[in-house]
């Protein structure tokens, strides 16, 4: 999959009990490569950056640098392969990213591990590591507060389909015999050229601002339902569970 590149996508939640909730959304997510990264013309630069501080690890090394420190405890050398990144671009300034998705692969150019960076609305984050079956599945536990109506327990199931010119990712959360929770993306790629980017950012001006303030609604919706508030535990700020 030639880089960068923008995804034209529609995401899905579906909520299941004891309040049902179904609600979707087109976005633009970018897939960049961490050695390549875009750089618009610095009159136009508000308009997508990508920056270390945003995604795990040092904000004053490089993207690459700390996907690489994150999975040296877990075995993965990644010397002469590439690493490449869904994501929203901060823009205007701000950024609000559900999820980050990253795709590793070794210098033989098979996948080696995927890395799944979760971020909530509280301002945390909590990296995944993830190697996928053969039929692309991948488990995890949950160890990470996101939606103020879930427990912190349970399983996720997650599937990423090669980034290529279309694009699926489920996320699905299980919690014994029931899914409460389940989020998709699928979406087609084009070339992440000026006026495509110039194009998707009058479709869906400020797009991280955009998502973080649909979450917020659905939120304040099932609030409003008296779906009761599960406490927020204090975060141990954790950048990876195998």
């Amino acid at each position: 999959m030639r880089t960068p590149a923008l995804y034209d996508a529609t995401v899905e939640h579906t909520r299941r009990g004891p309040v049902d909730n179904r609600f979707s959304y087109r976005v633009h997510m970018w897939l960049v490569d961490l050695d390549d990264l875009p750089r618009l013309p610095r009159g136009l630069r508000w308009l997508a950056r990508f920056e270390a501080r945003d995604h795990l690890g040092d904000p004053d090394r490089s993207l690459r640098d700390n996907i690489d420190k994150f999975l040296a405890p877990y075995g993965i050398d990644l010397t002469g392969g590439w690493v490449l990144m869904l994501t929203n671009a901060r823009v205007a300034g701000y950024v609000f990213n559900p999820i980050s998705v990253h795709w590793c692969y070794g210098a033989d150019g098979d996948l080696a591990c995927l890395v799944a960076e979760v971020h909530n609305t509280y301002g945390e984050r909590h990296a995944y590591f993830l190697r996928p079956d053969d039929s692309g599945w991948a488990e995890t536990d949950k160890e990470f507060y996101v939606s103020p109506f879930l427990t912190v327990d349970g399983r996720y199931l997650m599937r990423f389909s090669p980034p290529g010119e279309r694009l699926s990712v489920t996320m699905a959360l299980r919690q014994g015999d029931e899914t409460p929770f389940t989020a998709t993306l699928r979406g087609t790629a084009r070339p992440a050229t000026l006026p495509a980017v110039l194009r998707a950012a009058v479709r869906r001006p400020f797009m991280p601002l955009l998502v973080s303030t649909l979450i917020r609604y659905q939120g304040v919706k099932l609030w409003l339902r008296r779906l009761p508030v599960v406490h927020r535990p204090p975060h141990v700020p954790q950048e990876g569970v195998q």
